[in-house]
């Protein structure tokens, strides 16, 4: 492979799984209409990122920074 021929990084559109290159103006989507309706699951709630805490550490220190913001507010 010669240095002028670099692989180049493909990727699939997350709304109709077209492949789109690293290159491509509306990367990482194949089209602004794709892009478009990624947006709008978003906005709607379709996709949405939670999960519940369940690590007793990871409480105890939102509990300790809520407690502090509050304390700030007073």
């Amino acid at each position: 492979m010669s240095p002028a021929r670099k692989k180049q990084k493909l990727l699939r559109c997350p709304t109709c799984s077209k492949t789109v290159a690293a290159g491509d103006p509306e990367y990482p989507f194949c089209s602004e209409r794709c892009r478009s309706i990624d947006l709008g699951k978003w906005a709607s709630g379709v996709y949405r990122i939670s999960s519940p805490i369940l690590d007793p550490e990871v409480l105890e220190g939102l509990g300790e920074i809520s407690k502090r913001s509050q304390d700030d507010d007073d």
